[in-house]
């Protein structure tokens, strides 16, 4: 196998592309029991950048059994305050590393370099010392019991033991480190499965949890596909938790799978996000608001506004604004200096973007701008946006998960009917609304059935704002206290003091 990097590169970066990757079970790296291993691709040029091990499901059963160990064992006896201490230094590590981290994210997963190394790598510092911090203040409750008699009654937050967590390709970093803070927090440990398309900077950051201190055995990582792997880790009878991010489909299998031993499940499906724009709005910044949310990372983003409503009096200059925007992002590499928009993941994701734009144009819908793929070399597809487009038609029903945009418009101040159209989808995930009007915005927040609003903003990445879906964008929710809950069972203890 020849491997090709990209020349801008650091040696660092280059150093660990060269590696032969294995699994991180127990603290060590090891072999695959097939000894199968995965090509890994530069989603901007198709070329192989490094190989992986391919795990099967004996390889899950060793890392399961190696988490038992460590969550049984010494992870059970480090206090919160040493817990913090470890996720403090893991953090620093992280910006220690911030270069090498940024550069692999960016070349496997494709997005630009200066959104993975200010974005990703800092939100991911953030979120372990935001988590850190919780490890001290985790505790229960002292409830006044109404029993006859005396009793003392109290609660205790315990972790609900052995997490398996499933990641998807869009966010490697964001994703595995939403899902391991607040478990390393709480006192889980951890059988993490990335993507087998990008499961570079999952294994790093296993390295340097290491590194910080981190017992082994408390993050396990175990590469390669859904099945077996993610199958095995789901329906495991060691395994208390699964936390999934990915599609519909394969989270209903996870329930499935979970059903045998009823452990708990933790789901974040993706969406079909409104954008709502009222002609008070600053259009300007709505349209550049927009062109962010639904072509940022090629519209890889579960959250992302695909459909967009906008009052007739403002829709010509909004959707003029987006169109000029929309056709002047700079695609590319995503290390190359300038690159606004790089490649979609693979092959597959092309075929099945492009195919979208072609059937919405077949059911009825205007191409506005963009449309189709872009070069010989890598996984491009120009930044689009579809006009006339109607409930009904797939591109406006169905997750593309690319950087299409459905635009409509609306033509009355009726907050209740913009609502039921914007929540006219089985998904729940996130919606924006733009408009100068105070109360507009407190209203639509209420009617909107999403778990996230934005209001004059795109996204609100903060590591205190829980995120997760309503209806079927998923189960729980991810940041904030609400992901210490998550990953922690309650006890009651009651006391009779009167025997």
């Amino acid at each position: 196998m020849t491997t090709r990097f990209h020349p801008g590169l650091g040696e660092a970066a280059q150093g660990f592309l060269s590696r032969q990757h294995q699994l991180l079970i127990g603290g060590r790296m090891v072999e695959s029991d097939s000894g199968r291993r995965t090509d890994i691709l530069d989603p901007a040029t198709g070329d192989v950048i490094a190989t992986a091990a391919e795990a099967s499901a004996s390889d899950v059963d060793r890392a399961v059994e190696a988490a038992r160990r460590a969550f049984e064992g010494p992870w059970s006896k480090t206090t919160p305050s040493e817990r913090t201490r470890m996720m403090l230094r893991f953090a620093t590590l992280i910006e220690a590393n911030a270069d090498e981290l940024a550069e692999l994210e960016c070349i496997n997963s494709g997005k630009p370099l200066v959104f993975c190394r200010n974005g990703d790598v800092v939100g991911i510092a953030e979120m372990l010392r935001y988590m850190a911090g919780w490890t001290t203040k985790m505790g229960g409750q002292t409830p006044d019991v109404s029993l006859p008699g005396e009793w003392h009654a109290y609660t205790l937050r315990e972790p609900v033991g052995v997490v398996g967590q499933i990641i998807p390709w869009n966010f490697p970093l964001n994703m595995a480190m939403w899902k391991i803070a607040p478990a390393l927090a709480t006192g889980c440990t951890v059988v993490l499965k990335p993507s087998e398309q990008t499961p570079l900077t999952a294994l790093r950051l296993g390295e340097l949890a290491l590194e910080a201190g981190i017992p082994p055995g408390v993050l396990n990582i175990v590469t390669g596909f859904g099945d077996p792997v993610g199958a095995a880790i789901a329906a495991h009878p060691g395994v208390d938790k699964v936390a999934f991010t990915g599609s519909g489909v394969t989270g209903r299998r996870i329930v499935q799978a979970a059903s045998g031993n009823l452990k708990r499940v933790s789901l974040e499906l993706g969406g079909k996000s409104p954008v709502i724009v009222f002609p008070d709005a600053n259009l300007e910044a709505a349209a550049a608001g927009v062109c962010s949310s639904i072509f940022f990372h090629a519209g890889q983003i579960c959250a992302a506004g695909s459909r967009l409503y906008v009052h007739e009096r403002a829709y010509d200059q909004v959707l003029d604004a987006i169109a000029r925007r929309a056709n002047s992002i700079k695609l590319g590499h995503g290390m190359e200096s300038g690159t606004e928009m790089g490649p979609v993941i693979s092959r597959r994701q092309l075929e099945r973007v492009t195919g979208y734009i072609r059937r919405g144009q077949e059911e009825g819908a205007t191409l506005f701008a963009g449309g189709g793929p872009v070069g010989e070399r890598g996984f491009f597809v120009r930044p689009t946006v579809l006009t006339d487009v109607k409930p009904g038609m797939a591109v406006h029903d169905e997750e593309i998960f690319g950087p299409v945009l459905c635009a409509m418009s609306f033509n009355d101040n009726d907050l209740d009917r913009i609502s039921t159209t914007a929540n006219d989808t089985t998904y729940g995930l996130a919606a924006s609304v733009w408009t100068s009007n105070v109360g507009v915005a407190h209203k639509m927040a209420r009617r909107l059935q999403a778990g996230i609003v934005n209001v004059n903003a795109l996204s609100s990445p903060d590591a205190a704002l829980p995120y997760g879906g309503y209806k079927q964008s998923g189960w729980g929710r991810e940041r904030g206290y609400d992901a210490i809950e998550m990953y922690t069972e309650v006890k009651a203890v009651a006391i009779n003091l009167n025997v």
